[in-house]
């Protein structure tokens, strides 16, 4: 019994932990400005959908502190779920320079991959060098539907390497997304993600209560959202 009560503690203060770790890391982003809400405004996508949120994490190289908080997050969780990680894979182009600074942080080798191979030389649609059977984990910026990471995922796997998760910036949460990750079989881990940072805006009074429900509208259904 008390070995069972020491455990459910022990799995409490590591959940507390990560999601206040998830909180610091919404409330940083949106302090540089990499996330902007403006349910009011809303943004169009190059898919066409209309958006109450926009998120570009390659802004966060530009502010040194939160780039290195975000490394150090990004390190943390791949020595605690991966410690067998021979390789780091950043996805193109958004997570190169990311993937690159835990590929450095963690003295493994790195590579990343293109969304189509190259239209010359050697055509490569992975670059850097990689052998076959190497455990790799991939860093990305960004996940919306999945797609395009799913696709770097299959690239590395195809090419005989083991996928063995991949961890990611930021998700909108779509439950599209978690069904795409889930048919292909990759363990998805983010820093944070769209309902960490909803509450996180709602509790500091930048969104309204007619905005958060809104917002969480969009997210239920972004391709109808706004027409």
């Amino acid at each position: 019994m008390k070995l069972k009560i020491l455990l459910t503690f022990a799995s409490t203060i590591k959940t507390t932990i990560m999601e206040n770790s998830q909180v610091e890391v919404a409330r940083r982003l949106l302090a540089i400005n990499t996330i902007k809400i403006q349910p009011d405004i809303p943004f169009t996508w190059a898919s066409g959908w209309k958006s109450p949120i926009y998120c570009d994490n390659r802004k966060v190289l530009s502010f040194p502190e939160t780039r290195t908080f975000i490394c150090s997050e990004f390190v943390k969780l791949v020595r605690e779920k991966y410690p067998h990680a021979e390789a780091v894979a950043g996805v193109a182009t958004g997570a190169i320079a990311h993937g690159a600074l835990v590929a450095e942080a963690l003295g493994l080798p790195f590579i990343y991959v293109r969304s189509k191979p190259k239209g010359h030389g050697l055509e490569n649609l992975i670059e850097g060098d990689i052998q076959p059977g190497t455990k790799v984990v991939i860093i990305e910026d960004l996940i919306s539907t999945g797609g395009s990471s799913i696709s770097a995922a299959d690239a590395i796997r195809n090419f005989g390497a083991e996928v063995l998760g991949m961890l990611a910036i930021f998700t909108y949460n779509f439950p599209l997304a978690a069904q795409n990750f889930k048919d292909a079989d990759i363990e998805l881990t983010t820093l944070s993600n769209y309902n960490v940072l909803l509450k996180l805006a709602h509790d500091t009074g930048e969104i309204s209560d007619a905005q958060l429900e809104s917002l969480n509208n969009w997210r239920k259904s972004p391709d109808t959202w706004g027409r």
